[in-house]
This record gives structure tokens, C-alpha cells and sequence, in this order.
């Protein structure tokens, strides 16, 4: 049996609708599903309710790891951040109403206000707190500044409360340079969740993009030593398959949607 629980990230298969993308993930056997906040207010916006999405998530058995995402919130101040804390607010809400308990939220692009950050992250949990949802940071491997796991410890660690937790992945580590060893300095309640996928060898890992990400065991990812970490300090949590390739969104969904699943166990039970 796996240590594992698998979850498919919607971004994966994006183009299709919410309630689809839900059905999709359960008849491709996923025990669970990371639903964008996007997706979320389309579906409002075109007169449905998230109480029917909730439905749609209970009605097909599957868990929801967390929603995606919350950004503008780590170092803008003034008028500027309470703009930013109230979206942050109104998603939260919406997540606690889905039956999720966690909810991503990312860095800036270009260079980090670090100590600022740390104060906003601390306002961001006790704000989560408010809907027992748990914020839960993510670095970027791509970015200027915070792009590592112990760029994320940092944060956490600066931070100080207890509900601080980050979002592992293997891309962000590969093309950030950090690597995965810092999974180590870890405690499992201090993760959120883990994205899964993998990285061509070219082109060079600090150039790659989202779009670069490839099917898990398609790339150059030690996706096992990854694994074997998570393992190794008790993980047992969702990973859940992340990808953001257009080609893959032209395709049936449930037929990428079920490919991915055996790839991720594949790569993580190997």
C-alpha cells in the first residue's frame, strides 16, 4: 500500500469545467482534488453556488487538499494590503465552505520584503484561524527571491504560529536550485501538501517555467530520493499531480487525468 494519497491538481486538466474536472478526478480513482479559486468563482459567476460544488465533492467521495491560490498579499502596505487581506478574507471563507483545509498562498515575483513578509504571513494564519482554514506558503522556483524550501522555512519560522505550513514540490525545487534534501529539516504537520511532477533535463532548470513541467517519471526529477524523504519523516499526506502544458489541455481529460495517476504512482511507489 502506498504512503501516499493522490490528488489531481485542476490545473491540469484547466480547460474543463469545475463539476467536470471533480467527476473526472474521482472516475480516474484520485482520492482527492486541489480546486483553483479561480474555477471557483467562474462558476458563481455563471449563477451556480459553492454549496454545489461542495455537493459535487462529497457526492463523488473525494477530499479537497487545498485551493489555489491567494497572492498580492506578502508585502504590500497600507490601503494596498487591506485590499489585499479582504480577497484573502473571501477566499478563505469560500475554501472553509468547500469542506478544505488549507488554502495556498504564494510569494511576490521580484525581490521579497522578507521581514514584512513574515509579519503578513502571521496576519494571513491568524486570518485562517477565523475559518479554520490553514494558509499554507508556497515558494516558487522560478521567482527572484523566495524559491527554496528553507527560503519557505524562513518565512514559517519567522512567522511563529503554530498553523504555519508550506507546499513541497519537486519542480520548485529543481528549477529554484535548493534542491530536496530540506525536506528533512521538516515536521509533518508543517506540510500543507505536496504538488508532484517533473522536469525536463533541458532547457537549464533556472530557465524552465510552468509550461516546462512534465508528467512524473517523464523528465530528470530523482523523484524517488523525493519520495523516500517524505517517507523517511512520516509523510503521508496528498501529493497531487500539478501541471500547466496546453497540450495536455486539448486532450480528454479523463484519459490525462488517469495516465497522470499512473505515472504518479509509478514515481512514487518505485
Amino acid at each position: 500500500m502506498s504512503a501516499f494519497q493522490y490528488a489531481l491538481n485542476s490545473s491540469t486538466i484547466k480547460t474543463t469545467p469545475i463539476l467536470q474536472k471533480i467527476e473526472i478526478a474521482a472516475k480516474a480513482g484520485y482520492a482527492g482534488i486541489e480546486l483553483w479559486h479561480m474555477d471557483m468563482d467562474a462558476h458563481v459567476e455563471a449563477g451556480g453556488t459553492i454549496a454545489e460544488i461542495r455537493k459535487c465533492v462529497e457526492d463523488n467521495g473525494l477530499a479537497v487538499p487545498t485551493t489555489i491560490h491567494i497572492h498580492d498579499w506578502f508585502q504590500p502596505a497600507g490601503e494596498e494590503h487591506l485590499v489585499a487581506m479582504d480577497e484573502a478574507r473571501r477566499k478563505l471563507e469560500n475554501t472553509a465552505a468547500i469542506g478544505c483545509r488549507y488554502a495556498v498562498c504564494g510569494p511576490p515575483h521580484g525581490a521579497a520584503d522578507r521581514e514584512l513578509g513574515k509579519q503578513h504571513y502571521r496576519e494571513m494564519l491568524q486570518l485562517g484561524a477565523e475559518f479554520g482554514v490553514r494558509p499554507a506558503f508556497e515558494y516558487l522556483g522560478f521567482v527572484q527571491d523566495i524559491k527554496t524550501i528553507d527560503d519557505a522555512i524562513e518565512i514559517l519560522e519567522g512567522a511563529d504560529h503554530p498553523a504555519g505550513c508550506i507546499v513541497l514540490d519537486p519542480f520548485h525545487c529543481y528549477v529554484g536550485g535548493g534542491g530536496v534534501e530540506s525536506i528533512g529539516k521538516l515536521k509533518v504537520d508543517q506540510i500543507g501538501v505536496s504538488h508532484f511532477n517533473d522536469a525536463p533535463a533541458e532547457p537549464e532548470p533556472s530557465t524552465q517555467r510552468d509550461p516546462d513541467r512534465v508528467m512524473p517519471g517523464d523528465g530528470a526529477i530523482d523523484l524517488k530520493r523525493y519520495c523516500d524523504l517524505l517517507r523517511e519523516i512520516g509523510y503521508s499526506g496528498f501529493v497531487s499531480l500539478e501541471l500547466f502544458k496546453e497540450d495536455l489541455w486539448t486532450q480528454d481529460p479523463l484519459e490525462v487525468a488517469t495516465i497522470g495517476l499512473q505515472k504518479m504512482k509509478q514515481a512514487a511507489e518505485a
